[in-house]
């Protein structure tokens, strides 16, 4: 560490919170990620980027929001880099164990997954901290730095805007 300025607190600062949030960062990889290796380079690749932005001269705050806001840039760079993520045909995913049960379930899962990817970024984050990581609205107003009313708002917004881009069933609406 003696190469970091003298006034610079930052560094010492990730480090010291380092053991506390690494495992909060990886988590959010590991269920957002096809694979753990993918979760690990990412989560790698977060925190690596963390410590180049606290070694800057004017270094941002570092808490566990903002790591997480970090995170959430490195794998919308992963999925932006990954061009092809939600053109993998039908016929290549597995069978599941009991088709009649799985299919619908599975199907549903991938529409959702291509209907979150062409949202704002915005919206993605909101609707998959509710709803994936089963945040409260408070837990995800702190984490993306909004107010609780305005995160509110922010939810109905990624709502209405994913069941716009959410395709009708056959037949039309029930």
């Amino acid at each position: 560490m003696s190469a970091e300025p003298d006034g610079n607190a930052a560094p010492r600062q990730l480090l010291a919170m380092y053991d506390e949030s690494m495992p909060v960062v990886y988590g959010y990889f590991v269920r957002r990620c096809s694979d753990r290796g993918t979760a690990e380079d990412l989560t790698s690749d977060t925190f690596l980027a963390a410590m180049d932005a606290a070694r800057k001269d004017a270094p941002p705050p570092i808490t566990l929001p903002w790591l997480l806001g970090v995170a959430r840039h490195k794998l919308a760079d992963h999925y932006r880099r990954r061009h092809d993520r939600f053109s993998i045909p039908v016929a290549e995913l597995p069978e599941p164990v009991d088709p009649g049960d799985d299919w619908d379930a599975e199907l549903d899962r991938i529409v959702a997954e291509s209907v979150m990817a062409r949202l704002p970024e915005q919206h993605r984050t909101v609707l998959a901290l509710r709803y994936m990581d089963d945040c409260s609205v408070p837990e995800c107003a702190e984490l993306i730095g909004r107010t609780v009313h305005a995160t509110e708002a922010l939810l109905v917004r990624a709502r209405r805007a994913f069941r716009a881009h959410y395709p009708e069933p056959e037949g039309g609406r029930s």
